[in-house]
């Protein structure tokens, strides 16, 4: 066995919700949560939603804004362009989570005036994945544990998002649109 010759950047958790409202139709909800344990911009949380609950522009919910700009500068930046937008609106949030990821998992977000609840359900066999930086066209190299959700939601303040899960493939293997990623860490080359 033989260490990652990488240097890792970060390392946590990014389970993602994309629901569209027909299977391959435009995304019209779509979140990508993270809990980081370590990276340059110390620990904490961090979602980063756009849907009709936030008048279709994104937004940023965290307990550290330092390590949500430096995620934006980086890696969920290169995820998703437009979050790299350092102009984005940023809300002050706390987080806790529920559940049993081989059945139904939940983060919780509240802010001074929202409750946002994301929850995936009906999960799939995890599979992990392992890619180094610069490829397949990513600068960040990854190793993660990804496990499929068939059923997703969010809701805020009790009004669920519009759109669904929809089943995929991924390395010739069942997938969804939306995914538990738990012991995540990306590296750059040293």
């Amino acid at each position: 066995m033989a260490a990652d010759s990488n240097r890792v950047i970060l390392t946590g958790e990014n389970p993602f919700i994309r629901l569209s409202a027909t299977d391959g139709g435009p995304i019209i909800t779509n979140a990508s949560f993270w809990r980081i344990l370590t990276c340059p911009g110390g620990p904490g949380h961090v979602l980063y939603m756009k849907s009709a609950l936030t008048d279709d522009r994104w937004h940023i919910f965290t307990d550290n804004i330092g390590m949500a700009r430096w995620l934006q500068t980086t890696v969920q930046g290169m995820l998703n362009a437009e979050t790299a937008d350092l102009t984005i609106p940023v809300s002050d949030a706390e987080f806790s989570k529920s559940g049993d990821p081989r059945y139904c998992w939940t983060e919780q977000v509240i802010t001074r005036d929202q409750e946002i609840a994301l929850t995936w359900y009906n999960t799939g066999d995890p599979l992990l994945i392992h890619t180094q930086p610069n490829e397949g066209g990513r600068r960040y190299g990854v190793c993660t544990l990804l496990i499929p959700a068939l059923g997703a939601r969010i809701a805020a303040n009790g009004v669920e998002a519009a759109g669904r899960a929809w089943p995929t493939e991924r390395e010739g293997r069942p997938f969804s649109t939306c995914a538990l990623a738990f012991s995540e860490s990306w590296t750059e080359p040293r």
